[in-house]
């Protein structure tokens, strides 16, 4: 015991006599010390005495797609953590191919009583969508955040990654290493997230190396969201000369990857590699990969601020909260090779 006091102590900064006094429910604590003591015991993962565990504030629903991609697995875990620190139950609810769709779920978690809903990437993204879902469920007294996507029919917070800035900061990057021939290969067009990577694409394009919007429409390849859908679509863009593939997830980018390797051609030597999303364990891939990281941390903690502030009866401003990605290099990025003039 006297260890674990120590260990405590020493994550929460504060004295072991203090820890004492918070474990024992002992006044004369103050609110902020309380809170520093429970979260080590969290940290460091201890269970709280059952006096001091804090009492369900209600159930919140997390709907998010498949969690094949590992940026959905990161984000329900940031929300979950960030939910369950203020009191809140996370139900989370995912979407899977021939499985439950969205509607069903939500139906499923306002039947539970849910005290609100945050949807990642869901239909609110898909251009071509009934957004009178969400009408209907305002209408039920369920407040909600839509995370990854945008539509102005829509009264509620969304949280998204500048998508537009995520392009600049890759082309620019590969601009600087001397490719001119630059691929994007992303999801359908229907989705926001898309239409804003090809507009800040494209812009990037005209602006870093002169290259007309109508030009880089023959270097953007719609595919799926998958390893496979990358490796289609690399394969496309490498036949149309490409040296640099930027991509819309880091698991196209694998698949980017692979295709360039059937071909009998080095990442990065002979063509060069961004992924999105900087997913865990991405920079363990062979070769590390070069990635524009969402920012996923202060994502998640906004939409779950501004549920909360709707859940309290101060609703968040009915707007888009956009965050700034980072530009992470690793290994999948070179010089551009040289080519025979017939393939520039």
């Amino acid at each position: 015991m006297t260890a674990r006091l120590a260990d405590i102590a020493a994550q929460a900064g504060v004295s072991e006599a203090t820890v004492s006094r918070v474990l024992n429910g002992k006044p004369g604590v103050a609110a902020a010390t309380r809170e520093s003591v429970l979260a080590a015991l969290d940290v460091l993962g201890y269970e709280r005495p059952v006096r001091l565990r804090q009492r369900s504030a209600g159930l919140v629903g997390l709907i998010t797609p498949e969690l094949d991609n590992p940026i959905f697995p990161a984000l329900a875990q940031v929300i979950g953590q960030a939910l369950t620190r203020q009191g809140y139950t996370p139900v989370l609810a995912t979407q899977t191919p021939g499985g439950s769709t969205e509607d069903e779920l939500t139906e499923m978690l306002v039947d539970r009583g849910v005290s609100g809903i945050i949807f990642v990437s869901g239909l609110h993204a898909d251009t071509t969508a009934d957004m009178q879902r969400y009408d209907r469920l305002r209408a039920q007294g369920v407040p909600y955040v839509l995370v990854n996507g945008f539509s102005p029919k829509v009264q509620a917070p969304f949280v998204s990654p500048d998508d537009q800035a995520a392009m600049h900061l890759a082309v620019t990057h590969l601009a600087a290493l001397g490719h001119t021939r630059i691929g994007l290969a992303l999801g359908p067009r229907r989705f926001v997230p898309v239409l804003r990577k090809i507009e800040g694409f494209q812009h990037a394009m005209a602006e870093r190396l002169g290259v007309a919007p109508e030009e880089s429409e023959e270097l953007i390849q719609h595919s799926l969201y998958t390893l496979e859908g990358g490796q289609a679509a690399a394969a496309g863009l490498i036949g149309r000369g490409c040296t640099a593939v930027v991509c819309a997830s880091d698991m196209m980018a694998l698949g980017a990857i692979r295709a360039a390797r059937q071909q009998g051609l080095h990442v990065p030597k002979d063509i060069s590699v961004v992924g999105f999303d900087d997913s865990p364990l991405i920079a363990f891939t062979d070769p590390p990969l070069t990635t524009i990281r969402q920012p996923v941390q202060a994502m998640g903690q906004a939409s779950v601020r501004a549920l909360l502030e709707e859940i309290g009866g101060t609703p968040a401003p009915h707007s888009e909260f956009v965050f700034m990605p980072e530009l992470v290099v690793r290994g999948s990025t070179a010089s551009s090779p040289t080519r025979p003039a017939a393939d520039a």
